[in-house]
């Protein structure tokens, strides 16, 4: 099932999505139908089956979820840690060293304040001249980390903040618009294995595609239950949260975003998450 969100008026309902048309669950936004599945300890998918419209329509995507909270993984992919290795000129290979290491790289990115959906532009801080997309799968979590469905996520970053200096890290991640979600959410029973997805990212200008890469999320060097599992370790989130898994797709800084700049980021079972760069 695709579950996620239209806009209908000023409301967000939630919808199912079939194709490129909607089943509107009305009165609830998709945040609202997770805490009442998970209130009523019943399945999101079955609980939203017995409350949508048998009405479709073709309304666009918004948003899918307005998230509690927002947590994202790093060095998750070997190229990420290289990459920040020869960036930093860490010779003792720091990075790497997380990428191995049995506790992951996990950090606050945010709340629903610093996320946008489908078609919405991302930011890029004023003050950095290198801001890049990172390509991610995101998980939706419910009551005590359970795995509500997947999403794809643009874990916009301003490497060059991080890389004047790694304690920066928060400056380089956590601003206005610097994540973006969508377009749907996948429940587990339709995505069972989200370790055999082939994401690809391109960044377009005025018309021209100036950066093209795919990854296999095979290349994840981390299993998500075992990221989730460090996430809980004396941290509750609470449900309707969402776990960025790490990117394996590396933006060159030739290709840093510009304003006008379009990224895209799709995976055929799950869609296309597309986003315009603007100063923020």
């Amino acid at each position: 099932m695709k579950l996620g969100q239209v806009r209908q008026g000023s409301r967000l309902n939630a919808a199912i999505f079939e194709g490129t048309r909607a089943r509107v669950i009305p009165d609830y936004t998709l945040y609202e139908l997770i805490c009442r599945a998970e209130k009523e300890n019943a399945p999101l998918g079955a609980l939203a089956a017995g409350l949508v419209s048998s009405h479709r329509e073709e309304i666009p995507p918004v948003i899918p979820l307005r998230p509690a909270e927002v947590w994202a993984c790093g060095c998750t992919y070997e190229m990420s840690a290289s990459f920040r290795d020869a960036e930093h000129g860490t010779r003792e290979g720091f990075y790497a060293h997380v990428h191995r290491a049995d506790r992951p790289e996990i950090f606050f990115k945010g709340t629903s304040r610093v996320c946008v959906g489908n078609n919405k532009p991302i930011g890029i801080r004023p003050d950095s001249k290198f801001t890049a997309p990172e390509p991610e799968l995101a998980v939706v979590l419910g009551v005590d980390g359970k795995v509500l469905g997947y999403t794809l996520a643009n874990d916009v970053s301003a490497w060059d903040i991080e890389r004047e200096n790694p304690l920066y890290l928060p400056q380089s991640k956590v601003y206005t618009a610097c994540c973006a979600l969508g377009p749907v959410i996948v429940t587990p029973d339709e995505l069972p294995d989200p370790y055999s997805l082939a994401m690809t990212c391109t960044i377009e200008r005025e018309g021209k595609v100036i950066f093209a890469e795919t990854v296999s999320t095979a290349k994840l060097g981390r299993k998500i239950p075992d990221l989730i599992r460090y996430l809980l370790r004396s941290n509750p989130v609470p449900a309707g949260s969402v776990l960025l898994t790490g990117t394996g797709i590396i933006v060159r800084q030739d290709c840093a975003l510009a304003p006008g700049d379009v990224v895209a980021i799709s995976v055929p079972e799950i869609g296309e998450l597309r986003n315009t760069a603007a100063m923020v």
